[in-house]
């Protein structure tokens, strides 16, 4: 039982932390061109593969 008293503020400081992250990913822009990576993945422009 004394472990729960490690073990929760533990967890909570991680949900907290994982819940700032994604406030901040949202706030800067990280999900913006949902549509740019669909159509960008159809393009030969970006192959990477060598030349024959």
């Amino acid at each position: 039982m004394e472990i729960l008293v490690i073990l929760i503020p533990v967890s909570l400081l991680l949900g907290g932390a994982g819940l700032l992250f994604f406030v901040w990913t949202v706030k800067s822009n990280q999900y913006d061109d949902p549509d740019g990576d669909a159509q960008r993945i159809l393009s030969g422009q970006w192959d990477d593969h060598p030349k024959p």
